[in-house]
């Protein structure tokens, strides 16, 4: 599985991005070891204007061309893996929802998904914002499921799904 938070961590060592970033927002966004702390950037971005469109254009085209990259490195690997799977926030957001075979939205209760944001000192607010609606992201999907059970509920929906769609072709990806 080709996590988006795994791009973008690796991203944000990226001399490249790091300076861009850095130019951007300044030091203060910066760990000791130099790359970009995602929670001093978050809170900063959100509140400077035009911050967060800044990362998107900077990120969404590196992120999408490293997934493009996986994608292919997956089909043409032998053998080749039952499915692929690719894990995308801002799918609907950013147009890619036909970019892939089928698109499986996991959820949760507002509450849940604001103590999760909370947690990582983000405000749960000020992303909800910029982002589709939950009931929209799941009646737009081909499946969806709500994160609110036991994690043997969630073992068995992505059983059912690599059920249904592992094999589905060649590069295929959910």
């Amino acid at each position: 599985m080709l996590s988006s938070d795994d791009v973008v961590h690796a991203l944000y060592r990226d001399p490249e991005v790091v300076r861009a970033v850095r130019d951007r927002f300044g030091d203060q966004v910066l760990a000791p070891d130099g790359a970009i702390d995602r929670g001093l950037l978050g809170p900063r971005a959100f509140n400077e204007d035009g911050g967060i469109e800044f990362l998107e254009r900077l990120l969404h085209p590196r992120i999408g061309a490293w997934r493009e990259r996986w994608v292919r490195e997956q089909a043409a690997a032998s053998p080749a893996p039952p499915a692929v799977v690719c894990e995308v926030p801002l799918l609907f957001e950013v147009g890619l929802a036909d970019a892939f075979d089928a698109v499986i939205v996991v959820t949760a209760p507002e509450h849940v998904r604001r103590a999760r944001v909370e947690a990582r000192g983000q405000s749960f607010d000020d992303r909800r914002a910029r982002q589709w609606d939950e009931d929209a992201k799941v009646a737009a999907a081909d499946m969806a499921f709500s994160n609110d059970r036991d994690l043997a509920a969630l073992d068995d929906f992505v059983a059912g799904v690599l059920g249904r769609y592992a094999g589905a072709g060649a590069g295929g990806t959910a």
